[in-house]
């Protein structure tokens, strides 16, 4: 066992891991933030997307251990309080989800690609959200949404 620490949604976290446990266990089980799912366990559906020192980053790729010292922020710390993220806002504006299960890792990875691309084409969009997975939508709202985020956050 050995013990991490790390800044969680604005908040200093820690708990005890064992060497093989992943970030995303240790995020879902440890600090009981469920918001991220576990979808694949093999990096292919992104499901498990957190931004980690500003970076989308799927959590089951990685170690909890490798994250000691970073800087996390999971979908439960996009909202300002009440205030949704412009994100979170355009993917409810625009209908952007269905059953709901890819909904944080897509926030999450769109919040990346708008961060490195903020005003994204079509072509960019898919681009930067291909290694999230979606069963239900066919994307097309999802598109909308992140064009609309974009729009949101340029004021």
């Amino acid at each position: 066992m050995a013990k991490v620490a790390m800044k969680v949604n604005g908040k200093q976290m820690s708990g005890d891991v064992e060497d093989r446990t992943l970030l995303v266990d240790f995020i879902r089980d440890t600090l009981a933030l469920t918001g991220t799912h576990i979808g694949c366990d093999t990096s292919q559906c992104g499901a498990c997307t957190i931004q980690l020192n500003g970076r989308a980053v799927k959590s089951c790729t990685m170690l909890a251990a490798q994250a000691e010292g970073a800087d996390i922020m999971t979908i439960e710390g996009l909202a300002q309080g009440d205030k949704l993220h412009p994100v979170q806002q355009a993917f409810t504006e625009c209908h952007a989800l269905q059953c709901g299960f890819c909904t944080p890792g897509m926030i999450m990875a769109s919040v990346g690609l708008l961060k490195d691309t903020p005003k994204p084409t079509d072509e960019e969009i898919y681009h930067g959200l291909e290694g999230n997975l979606c069963r239900c939508t066919g994307y097309i709202n999802i598109v909308k949404a992140v064009k609309r985020a974009s729009q949101l956050m340029a004021g």
